[in-house]
């Protein structure tokens, strides 16, 4: 689907042909599209600037039938994202018009205070994300994606940067799978039917796999996460996936929060919260389809992936308000509020884990809390570690792919908001403020000495409203993000 190539824009007939133009400075080496940009840039209308978009049909100067130029604005403020963004938007464009392919113009890295393969994966990964669409519920009124989105550079270029096509591709793809789980709704996404799907993609990728049970997790004595499951009629599962490489030199465990479907159990949430609660399994997808993916791209570095997969409901059977269970880890926990579910299987899970692997490190991905939304907003993930240079890696890939992580803190004093009088823990503390920093010191109570982060992704893992490549709904944050992470890491 995304090629990149040379062409002889005179010569060789295109349909459509994207061009991102800057405010104050020319970006681009090739005569005809430089000629193109200096006509545009007379319009009274178009001045390169943000936003602003014209189109030429049959320009003189390429065998076009269009050509779209897009602004970006000032030199000195493109950035990856923002060739992102104009990638996306032109894709986004494209698929409204009901057209098939499209020819997307790379700027010089030269001009650009960037490497050129960080251009061109920007640009890729921006229009192949746009490129989504989730139809599956819909009737004949569809949308197509584009057939192919070929990249124009010079000759040499092509040649040099061929091989980022792959890579891009495999991981947007599986930011899309990891979509498609989160956008499926509830009825067709039970615990059961949630792991068989991941098994199955794992199974091509060779993935080492192994699903416990609700009687292996009873035998296991995984009560935390039992506790979670017991008011559904759903049987919950615990899927572990393993990436083995030969002598591979560090072993990271990746925990995902599986509810899929979380009614707040009998702490019943209000209609507006619940929704959206088929996207409380976005921890979960964006684990295993990070593992899919980092089979696939043959990353050197062990990975286990651990997703613990429940629904939490409200029956005669469900916990209650005060009911007491016993974690994996021995650890009895009172269950201060029902609706504070996620917690309960991240801690077993990454017990599990850390009993049986013993990772040099493990990151978890969950949307844990509110209370992180309402101080991060949506758009931007809490990060909580142990590890400062954990912390700042994770930070630090996050800003290369715009799926933003702000640090947060673990102060010791604040353990005492998760006492309980009556077991070693409650799950809920006793002050309403501060949600998301309780919540990840709760689960901090479980991991020992084990380097790890918790990343709180509430907020820009499902969102209402369309971005520039990302419609409304499921994001699939978090798959660039570990896998750039890993890239650090090898």
């Amino acid at each position: 689907m995304l090629h990149l190539k040379s062409l002889d824009l005179k010569k060789q007939k295109i349909e459509t042909l994207a061009i991102p133009v800057c405010e104050d400075e020319d970006i681009h080496e090739d005569p005809a599209i430089r000629s193109v940009v200096e006509r545009a840039l007379e319009l009274e209308e178009f001045n390169g600037k943000k936003e602003e978009r014209v189109t030429f049909y049959d320009p003189p100067e390429i065998n076009a039938r269009r050509i779209i130029l897009s602004g970006l604005g000032k030199v000195e403020s493109i950035d990856r994202e923002s060739l992102r963004a104009m990638a996306g938007k032109t894709v986004t464009s494209c698929i409204n018009h009901e057209l098939t392919k499209v020819w997307l113009a790379v700027p010089a890295s030269e001009k650009l205070d960037l490497e050129m393969a960080d251009v061109i994966v920007a640009m890729q990964e921006g229009a192949c994300l746009a490129n989504y669409l989730f139809q599956k519920y819909k009737g004949e009124e569809k949308k197509k994606a584009l057939k192919q989105i070929n990249f124009l550079v010079a000759s040499r270029i092509a040649v040099k940067y061929r091989h980022l096509c792959s890579k891009v591709v495999a991981t947007c793809e599986g930011t899309c799978l990891a979509r498609d789980w989160i956008n499926t709704p509830s009825n067709e996404k039970t615990p059961q039917v949630f792991s068989r799907s991941i098994v199955s993609l794992a199974k091509k990728q060779r993935l080492k796999i192994q699903v416990l049970n609700e009687t292996q997790l009873k035998q296991n004595k995984f009560g935390a996460l039992l506790a979670v499951a017991a008011g559904s009629e759903s049987k919950p599962s615990l899927v572990i996936l393993e990436h083995k490489v030969p002598g591979a030199k560090k072993t990271v465990a990746l925990v995902g929060k599986g509810v899929t479907f979380d009614s707040g159990g009998l702490n019943i949430k209000t209609g507006g919260f619940m929704a959206d609660m088929k996207s409380d399994m976005s921890g979960a997808a964006a684990v295993a389809a990070s593992l899919i993916t980092a089979a696939r791209l043959k990353k050197k570095v062990n990975l286990i992936g651990a997703i613990p997969i429940v629904e939490n409901m409200p029956s005669g059977r469900a916990i209650r308000p005060g009911d007491i269970v016993r974690s994996y880890a021995g650890k009895t926990v009172e269950i201060g509020n029902t609706d504070a579910e996620g917690r309960l299987i991240l801690i077993d899970a990454m017990a599990y884990v850390i009993k049986k692997y013993k990772p040099q490190m493990l990151v978890d991905l969950a949307t844990l809390t509110g209370a992180c939304v309402v101080a991060l907003g949506d758009k931007i993930a809490g990060v909580f570690s142990n590890d400062d240079d954990l912390a700042a890696s994770i930070t630090a890939s996050g800003a290369i792919t715009h799926e933003r992580c702000w640090r947060m803190p673990l102060p010791e004093d604040y353990k005492k908001l998760l006492e309980s009088d009556y077991a070693d823990i409650n799950n809920m503390p006793s002050s309403r403020y501060g949600g998301a920093v309780s919540a990840a010191l709760f689960l901090s109570e479980f991991i020992g000495d084990t380097p790890w982060a918790h990343i709180d992704i509430a907020g820009p893992a499902f969102l209402k409203k369309k971005s520039d490549y990302c419609g409304p709904g499921a994001t699939g944050f978090g798959v660039r993000l570990l896998m750039e992470f890993l890239d650090q890491l090898q």
